[in-house]
């Protein structure tokens, strides 16, 4: 079987969660001796740095660039408020990508062509214009989703009015374009039902968020003097840095007299949450390594109040062997149930109880911890995973 896949970013370096997930599934699809070839753009945000890949990648892939300026033209925003555009999606198009996409598509032929999110969704005229192949797009988020989500948590009216346009001409667009594939992959059971609402016709397989294991050593948490909380996450990503600010107004004030520590990792960490640095609070902006920041510490806090899809610092700090605490939106998308294999908290009251529980419930840190690593081990092995949505791609080419 031969599958394009196109990202809309590099698999590589992993940097955050949206290029771990990408990054999972080109490494599964290899493993599985499925031809591959990749496609992806490149960004300021983003960069395509080839050696980044090991060479034996490049030469199975032959991963290849593209760059795309999506950076946030204020014109072409305002042109997107009066017409029915999402600008969201449209500003992930470019004419040398598709160039591209053109070319390798004249090459080559393919069974599959892969999406990675629905910003590579433009591209799908090009595809069937210049191929027979299944289109799969794989949904990290339903896109709309998160921004009705901002849109209801902001205390603001003129951005709360701005960001409902937004996620209304997303919803819109997203209604739209997932009848125009052939499957959709979704990375959590709540998405499918949310996308099976949205459509009756598409064929669509929960694929959750898979990891390698070998890659997530749980040698149990060797606590130190304090229990040390902490928090990782790109604060670039609008529901991170609500969470943070969330967290650090209405949760923080009542236990940062406890015999704790809160440690925040991340890449973009705005000045004003440096400046709240403390003995207590420890901002270590961006890491070399994620898991050894996780290993490093006790207990990981996520106060996600909007986003969608699966958080995947999660799934990676319960492979860890980590008790997490969240809330109801930060554990959506984990087979999870609360108490056993993870803490939820949705008030700013029952997150600071929870915190004061594990301090108080130091053995529970453990259980919990132990309890995750059996969940991700059962379900979330990322060879079990690319099994799945291999056998996904190879009904539908059986319906052709």
């Amino acid at each position: 079987m031969k599958v394009l896949q196109l990202c809309n970013k590099p698999p590589q370096p992993t940097i955050d969660g949206g290029c771990i997930a990408i990054n999972n599934i080109s490494k599964g699809l290899l493993a599985k001796d499925i031809s591959l070839k990749i496609l992806t753009i490149a960004t300021e945000k983003h960069p395509f740095i080839p050696t980044a890949f090991s060479e034996e990648f490049q030469e199975k892939t032959n991963i290849e660039g593209v760059f795309v300026d999506t950076r946030v033209n204020i014109i072409d925003a305002f042109s997107a408020l009066i017409t029915s555009d999402s600008y969201n999606i449209s500003r992930f198009f470019s004419p040398d990508f598709d160039k591209k996409l053109t070319e390798i598509l004249q090459e080559d032929t393919y069974d599959v062509v892969h999406l990675e999110s629905l910003f590579m969704t433009p591209y799908i005229q090009t595809i069937r214009t210049y191929s027979k192949a299944n289109v799969v797009l794989r949904s990290h988020n339903l896109e709309h989703l998160i921004w009705e989500r901002l849109a209801n948590s902001t205390g603001n009216k003129a951005k709360r009015i701005y960001l409902k346009h937004l996620a209304s001409r997303l919803k819109v667009y997203e209604k739209k374009t997932i009848n125009e594939v052939e499957g959709i992959a979704t990375i959590s059971y709540e998405d499918t039902e949310r996308f099976a609402s949205l459509t009756k016709k598409i064929p669509i397989l929960t694929v959750p968020f898979g990891i390698d294991l070998g890659d997530y050593k749980c040698e149990g948490n060797k606590r130190p003097k304090k229990n040390r909380f902490f928090h990782i996450g790109a604060m670039n990503w609008e529901p991170n840095k609500e969470a943070i600010n969330w967290f650090m107004d209405a949760i923080w004030p009542s236990v940062k007299g406890l015999d704790i520590e809160l440690h925040l990792a991340g890449r973009h960490i705005p000045g004003y949450m440096m400046a709240q640095a403390d003995e207590n609070f420890i901002v270590h902006g961006e890491v070399d390594s994620a898991t050894c920041f996780m290993a490093d510490h006790d207990v990981m806090v996520v106060p996600l109040l909007s986003g969608s899809g699966v958080r995947v610092k999660i799934i990676e700090a319960m492979a860890m062997g980590k008790a997490v605490i969240t809330t109801s939106v930060g554990a959506e998308g984990i087979d999870c149930e609360d108490g056993k294999h993870l803490l939820i908290a949705d008030t700013a009251d029952a997150f600071a109880h929870q915190m004061q529980f594990l301090l108080d419930s130091p053995n529970m840190v453990d259980e919990i911890g132990n309890n995750a690593r059996l969940l991700v081990e059962g379900k979330y092995d990322n060879d079990k995973v690319v099994d799945n949505l291999i056998q996904f791609y190879q009904e539908l080419n059986q319906e052709m």
